[in-house]
C-alpha cells in the first residue's frame, strides 16, 4: 500500500522511462493522485484549476504547438510550468526534447522524463497503474476465493473452518485469491481483493501446515485478484440466537464506504460448509440479476392466502 504516494524512482522503473534530467526532489517526489495532465492550456498561460500534483505529459499536439513558437516563447512556456511544484514532466512518443525545455528543467531543478509509448497508451497505462497503487486499501482477516465468477470472502474467528472450506472449494474447481490476509482496494467504486505478495498462493491448514496451492493444484486453482461481491461470515452455532431462515432482507457490511452483501453461516458438526458457500455465491449472483427466491416464495404465499391460484 502506498500511503503517501508512489515514488518517482519506482514509477520510472515500472514504465522503463528515460531520465533526461534529475530534479532536486528526484529521490523524494511522489505521485499522489491517479491522474495526469497534458499542459496544452498551460502553454497558453491558462493556470486556473491547474493541479500541480498531477504528472505532466507532453504529446504530439503540444509538441506541434510549441514548434510554432519562438525560442523565447517556448522558454517562457516551460519556465511558467516549472514554477509549479510538479512531480515530473514526461515527453511521449520518444519525441525530441526542446533545448528550452532541458534548460528550463535544469534551471528550475525539475525532473524531466521520456517514454517511447504513444501519448494515449502511456496516459491510459499510467492512470490504470496509479488507480491501483494509490487506491484506498484495508486488510481483512479471512479467505477470498473466486466461486462461479463471484468474489467471495469468508470471515470468522480463528479455527472456525475457513481454510478447510476453502480447500474443499478449490478441489471443486474454484480459485483461491488470498488466505489469512485479504488486501482490499477501492477502485472506481468497487472493492478489488488480492493477497500480500509474500503469502500469495499459500494456505494454512491446521494439522498439516502451510501448502502451496499453485504447486499442489496447478495454475487453475489460483487467481491474483478478484472483485469482492459477497462476504460469508462463519460463526459457531448459538442455539439462543435467531438465524434468518428465509433471507427476504438483504444484509450489508461497510468496507471502505462500499456496501457489500453479507450472509452469516452458523457452523456446527455435519454441515457441509463448502456446499453452503457455493450456494450462497450462486444465490448472490441471482439477486444481482434481480431474482430473489425468498421474495418470490413470499409472493406466492400471499397469493395463496388471498385465495388465488395454487403454487
Amino acid at each position: 500500500m502506498y500511503e503517501k504516494g508512489l515514488k518517482i524512482a519506482d514509477f520510472i522503473s515500472a514504465f522503463n522511462l528515460e531520465v533526461l534530467n534529475r530534479g532536486s526532489e528526484f529521490d523524494s517526489a511522489r505521485l499522489t493522485v491517479p491522474d495526469v495532465n497534458r499542459p496544452g492550456l498551460q502553454f497558453h498561460d491558462f493556470y486556473d484549476y491547474f493541479d500541480p500534483r498531477r504528472l505532466q505529459v507532453v504529446g504530439k499536439a503540444e509538441d506541434t504547438y510549441l514548434k510554432g513558437l519562438s525560442s523565447e516563447q517556448r522558454r517562457k512556456c516551460f519556465d511558467d510550468l516549472f514554477l509549479y511544484d510538479i512531480p515530473a514532466l514526461v515527453i511521449a512518443r520518444g519525441l525530441d526534447c526542446f533545448p528550452e525545455c532541458i534548460e528550463s528543467a535544469v534551471s528550475h531543478e525539475k525532473t524531466l522524463l521520456r517514454t517511447q509509448e504513444t501519448t494515449v497508451d502511456f496516459t491510459s497505462h499510467v492512470i490504470d497503474h496509479l488507480s491501483h497503487v494509490l487506491a484506498p486499501c484495508v486488510t481483512r482477516h479471512g479467505v477470498m476465493l473466486d466461486i462461479y465468477g463471484e468474489g467471495v470472502m469468508i470471515t470468522g474467528d480463528s479455527g472456525v473452518g475457513k481454510s478447510e472450506a476453502a480447500i474443499e472449494l478449490i478441489m471443486r474447481g474454484h480459485r483461491l485469491v488470498a488466505d489469512d490476509a485479504v488486501e482490499l482496494r477501492r477502485i472506481s467504486g468497487q472493492l478489488i481483493g488480492t493477497a500480500p505478495e509474500v503469502i500469495r498462493c499459500y494456505i494454512e491448514l491446521r494439522g498439516i501446515g502451510v501448502i502451496d496451492v499453485r504447486q499442489l493444484f496447478g495454475m487453475r486453482a489460483i487467481k491474483t485478484e478478484s472483485q469482492l461481491d459477497l462476504v460469508v461470515h462463519f460463526e459457531q452455532w448459538d442455539s439462543t440466537k435467531f438465524y434468518d431462515r428465509l433471507g427476504i432482507e438483504d444484509h450489508f457490511t461497510d468496507i471502505l464506504d462500499v456496501q457489500v452483501p453479507i450472509v452469516t453461516i452458523p457452523v456446527r458438526p455435519g454441515r457441509n460448509l463448502a456446499s453452503i458457500v457455493e450456494v450462497a455465491a450462486m444465490n448472490n449472483r441471482h439477486r444481482k440479476f434481480g431474482y430473489n427466491a425468498a421474495q418470490e416464495l413470499a409472493r406466492k404465499v400471499d397469493i395463496r392466502a388471498d385465495g388465488g391460484s395454487k403454487f
